[in-house]
């Protein structure tokens, strides 16, 4: 009996590492930044992209080929804007990174600008049409092999939730109704996880999509707070394809499960320039990083598993670990 348990455990443990493996594939991210309106917001909107831009390559090793930003005027910065915010662009856009992606790529879409609620239908502002969630809906089908977050950071999102949800997708709204339609202040917190060392709850080097929205969920209610406002928006995350946001998810009980394990890699660059320097070094941290992530989805299944085998399969991962991180050590590496 016991060796029927190891081999249970044995095949746990690879089922963990493989699907670890399927999570850090290529990462590929597409801004979207609407109409401005007036001068003021256009630059505001172009700082929050622009920083998203900079903290995707340079902290998180994203290849510039996996990064496109749409905007209102191109002219504002041609050498960094992709093209315009165009419904038509947009779709081509997603059409385009469909066909390039590999399957088991991960998306993230940031939905940068104004929304509105017009005819019983919510809208994404844009020069030209504007596109609503059925516009999203009908161009996200295409990316059907691949892991996809849409963070829609405008007023009047709500909607966008129970359109949007599905298999393999984390959607994000600033609003949860498409009746809260006061400016949102969600996006600038929500690229602020990503560019400033706030967000990681674990400080394991690594930002989840999950740890990125309750850092701008808390500071979106901090800043009411401190203004002495009303709270007028309430962001939602889904990611467990039920249609239903919750504003406090829960990977053990409600969502929360698929966006823990959407992740951004601090290290990605470190471990690349490693991979010429010194190739053993960078293979092991590309191992830790494996285990690492194993050990994160081991524990979103902790309730799906019976409990001897959880803990063997616990233990199993913390040795690996361990092992890779004397390793390292030995090698003369840190723990980045």
């Amino acid at each position: 009996m016991a060796g029927v348990g190891m081999r249970v455990m044995s095949a746990t443990l690879c089922s963990l590492v493989l699907c670890t493996q399927i999570v850090t594939a290529q990462t590929h991210l597409l801004i979207v930044s609407g109409l401005g309106g007036d001068e003021l917001h256009r630059e505001r909107f172009h700082g929050w992209a622009t920083a998203m831009l900079d903290a995707a390559a340079n902290r998180y090793g994203i290849s510039d080929s996996n990064l496109v930003y749409l905007a209102e005027r191109v002219e504002k910065d041609p050498e960094r804007i992709d093209g315009r915010s165009t419904k038509e662009n947009v779709e081509q856009t997603l059409r385009a990174l469909a066909e390039r992606a590999r399957a088991n790529d991960e998306v993230l879409i940031l939905l940068i600008g104004h929304g509105s609620y017009q005819g019983e239908e919510s809208r994404f502002s844009l020069p030209g049409p504007d596109m609503t969630p059925q516009d999203f809906a009908t161009a996200l089908a295409w990316l059907s092999t691949q892991t996809v977050a849409l963070v829609n950071t405008t007023s009047a999102s709500g909607d966008f939730v129970e359109a949007l949800s599905g298999e393999r997708r984390t959607i994000i709204t600033a609003t949860r109704s498409p009746f809260e339609r006061n400016e949102t202040v969600f996006c600038h917190y929500f690229v602020e996880a990503f560019t400033e060392d706030v967000a990681d709850v674990d400080h394991d080097e690594r930002l989840s999509v999950l740890e990125a929205f309750e850092y701008a969920r808390h500071e979106v209610a901090r800043f009411y707070e401190d203004e002495n406002r009303l709270l007028t928006e309430h962001a939602v995350l889904d990611d467990n394809g039920d249609g239903e946001g919750s504003s406090e998810p829960d990977p053990a009980t409600s969502d929360g499960r698929m966006a823990s394990s959407f992740l951004f890699d601090a290290r990605a660059t470190v471990v690349a320039e490693l991979a010429e320097e010194d190739p053993y070094l960078s293979e092991l941290y590309r191992r830790q990083r494996i285990y690492q992530d194993s050990l994160a989805v081991l524990r979103t299944r902790r309730d799906e598993m019976d409990t001897e085998e959880y803990e063997e399969v616990l233990e199993r991962l913390l040795l690996n670990l361990s092992q890779i991180a004397l390793a390292i050590r030995e090698r003369g590496g840190s723990g980045l």
